[in-house]
């Protein structure tokens, strides 16, 4: 009797099942890519920002400058674990 689905060596997935797994890859792999660009510009972003208002305003900026630097690499590193989990998820792990 012949089903109809066709098995390459070395793998169990149907036809179906290989192309849902490559079109759910991709997503994941861009959507975690996009991710990490917009965290790494986040990130970037508030690092400069915070350097910025902390060396126009010395000592009295200081606390803000750094809060708000040490508050935008929190973010860059959020977003990358985000991105891992979306790219990891997209491949089946």
């Amino acid at each position: 009797m012949t089903t109809g689905i066709t098995v390459t060596s070395g793998s169990n997935d149907s036809g179906v099942t290989k192309g849902a797994k490559a079109v759910t890859s991709t997503l994941g792999n861009t959507v975690g890519g996009l991710t990490n660009t917009v965290g790494g510009i986040v990130g970037a972003a508030g690092r400069g920002l915070g350097e910025t208002i902390e060396g126009a305003t010395g000592g009295a900026g200081r606390d803000i400058g750094r809060g708000l630097a040490d508050a935008a690499s929190g973010i860059e590193d959020g977003s990358n674990r985000i991105a891992k989990g979306v790219k990891d998820a997209g491949q089946g792990k």
